[in-house]
């Protein structure tokens, strides 16, 4: 399995023969407005641009997968990402909710059954519950979910989505034993209310939850998340969790190796982890 960070919460995941595009904000820099009303901080968004071998990554992708979309959610899927979607008639995996709403734009849609698990590609996915704020703000957004996969001969992965660390995260981790974990670590936060995802302590939190390999993205994209890559990856370093813990840069593979199924679970025949530059992914060892 290659994990590649593209931007924000967009990931592209080789899985096998299938390539599946997660949360596309496709928009160059600064294409759309703030998320931040007042103070100096406030900057149009996103703040970066895409990684230079976007393009590539693209011209692989065979599946779309949305934790969520609307209410404004952009950095999840964006006009321009629609658009490509639509053009390329990807199939695009959502939870029922959201079905209608991509419909409508046009795209070829599967909703998956929020009870239970459906398949997915090879396997099997699982829709987890996530709280994308408390409160007043709480009430205002799309929460979405998260996704448990386990697909054979690949680690299991649960992408969590947009979400604060909850005991339904807690659950699926202490339940599941994910092989990845994706997480969102930015913190970000409106002008009112508190943190709509994780921030540093709970990201940290969810690494002492688990011992195996866990990514943190959703950083360093868009005005409202103040947590950087340097500080989370201080907090890690502490830790000496630097061979399990990961904070990819935009364009960044993650070459995960070789997994076995076995009946009693999933254990791998190799652990090596290798990290490429944003020219291409390395591929694993040969076994």
């Amino acid at each position: 399995m290659n994990i590649t960070q593209m931007r924000n919460a967009t990931v592209v995941i080789q899985m096998g023969q299938s390539v599946v595009l997660v949360d596309p904000m496709l928009a160059p820099k600064g294409a759309i407005p703030a998320l931040k009303y007042f103070g100096s901080k406030r900057c149009r968004n996103p703040l970066v641009d895409l990684p230079e071998n976007t393009g590539s990554l693209l011209d692989q992708v065979t599946h779309c997968l949305i934790t969520h979309c609307q209410k404004g959610h952009f950095d999840h899927l964006d006009r321009r990402a629609t658009k490509w979607l639509r053009e390329r008639n990807i199939p695009v995996f959502c939870a029922e909710g959201d079905a209608a709403f991509l419909q409508q734009k046009g795209l070829r849609v599967i909703a998956l059954n929020p009870k239970g698990r459906s398949a997915f590609l090879s396997g099997q996915i699982q829709l987890i519950p996530c709280l994308h704020g408390r409160g007043l703000i709480g009430k205002m957004m799309a929460h979405g979910v998260g996704y448990f996969i386990q697909l054979p001969d690949e680690p299991s992965l649960y992408i969590a989505g947009d979400t604060l660390l909850t005991d339904e995260v807690r659950q699926c981790i202490a339940l599941n034993q994910p092989d990845i974990t994706l997480i969102p670590a930015g913190g970000a936060r409106f002008d009112l209310g508190g943190d709509i995802i994780m921030g540093v302590d709970e990201a940290i939190a969810v690494g002492a939850l688990t011992g195996k390999q866990v990514i943190a993205n959703h950083l360093e994209a868009l005005d409202h998340c103040p947590v950087s890559r340097a500080q989370l990856q201080a907090e890690v370093n502490q830790r000496q969790w630097q061979g399990r813990f990961f904070i990819p840069a935009d364009g960044e593979t993650l070459a995960f190796g070789a997994y076995r199924s076995e009946a009693a679970g999933r254990e791998p025949i190799l652990g090596t982890l290798v990290i490429s530059d944003v020219a291409g992914y390395i591929p694993p060892p040969t076994l």
